[in-house]
């Protein structure tokens, strides 16, 4: 892994990172894009930020890379990725195909069922006019199928809590319901095919909800999370094979419940997850010695190796003329 801060490739790079959007989650992509441009424009690099409208994407002239720094709906389900490779521009982050199964919490728990990746017991509901089903006890969690950032998510403790709960996820379209697993709520950073030291996540009231996510001091994070070496080691690798069951590449946060007896149980895949200097992923970097800009850099890195045909000598300097 590339701790350098210095460029793996010469010279500046033209580099557009796309963030807003219009997904639920608008406000916190325009803060990690916010804050991934400034780190950028630090290490010399020519920014432009572009807040994207879906089908009409338009990238400055010789763009070099694109850094995507979208969450939720056309940033992470796959759709900018295909107008990005229809253009035939370098992009960070997954491809298409993992972009759309990780963005899809049921065919992630498919596929990671398939690989033997342990999660928990679901069902899913297509309509919020559903009763309570035969055969589930409470707790249960409630969440679209296709949202990050915990939108929509809803805990339901007894069983006449039902109808509301699914009545606010079904806002969102599909959702799953799963058993709530009581436990140690980690998630585990990914980069360039290692697992980063594991970030345990301590809300002060209530779940891992959008609010204590983003809410200051609503909960508390401690990395590296307090596990022996067994428990931390199974729980990296479980994320790592989540990671791999879904077909990301490059990084990715992958969270993670851990039972009362250490045992992990992956929730979801995240490919491209926050990045302000605060989110998790880059927390769990700086623990394992990489800053930020360094992170961004290597972001870079890993998508402009793509787009280098093999035996061919790094991307020359661009002129700017």
């Amino acid at each position: 892994m590339n701790l350098s801060g210095a460029n793996s490739f010469p010279g500046s790079l033209r580099v557009v990172v796309l963030l807003g959007g219009a997904s639920a989650e608008r406000a916190v992509s325009l803060r990690s894009g916010a804050a991934v441009a400034r780190a950028l424009r630090r290490l010399g690099h020519f920014v432009t930020e572009v807040d994207p409208h879906p089908g009409a994407l338009s990238l400055p002239a010789r763009t070099d890379v694109v850094f995507l720094a979208l969450h939720g709906t056309y940033g992470e389900d796959g759709t900018v990725q295909a107008e990005l490779e229809a253009l035939g521009v370098p992009y960070t982050g997954s491809g298409v195909a993992a972009s759309l199964f990780a963005f899809d919490k049921v065919v992630t728990k498919r596929r990671c069922t398939a690989a033997g990746v342990p999660n928990a017991r679901f069902e899913v509901f297509s309509s919020s006019n559903c009763s309570w089903p035969a055969g589930w006890r409470t707790p249960v969690v409630l969440k679209p199928v296709r949202q990050g950032s915990s939108v929509g998510l809803q805990f339901v403790e007894q069983p006449d809590e039902f109808p509301a709960a699914l009545a606010a996820a079904a806002c969102f379209g599909d959702v799953l319901m799963e058993e709530r697993i009581i436990g140690r709520e980690t998630t585990v950073g990914i980069l360039d095919g290692s697992a980063l030291p594991i970030v345990e996540a301590r809300p002060r009231h209530g779940g891992f909800t959008y609010a204590n996510k983003y809410t200051p001091g609503a909960t508390e994070y401690f990395c590296p999370a307090e596990f022996d070496a067994g428990t931390a080691g199974r729980i990296q690798s479980e994320a790592l094979a989540a990671f791999h069951a879904v077909g990301a590449r490059d990084y990715g946060r992958v969270d993670v419940m851990v039972r009362p007896d250490g045992s992990p149980s992956v929730l979801e895949v995240n490919t491209l997850p926050g990045m302000t200097e605060t989110s998790l992923l880059p927390k769990a970097a700086a623990v394992a010695g990489i800053d930020f800009p360094s992170l961004c850099q290597r972001m870079l890195d890993l998508a402009l190796i793509r787009s280098v045909p093999r035996g061919t000598a790094p991307i020359p300097e661009p002129s700017f003329a």
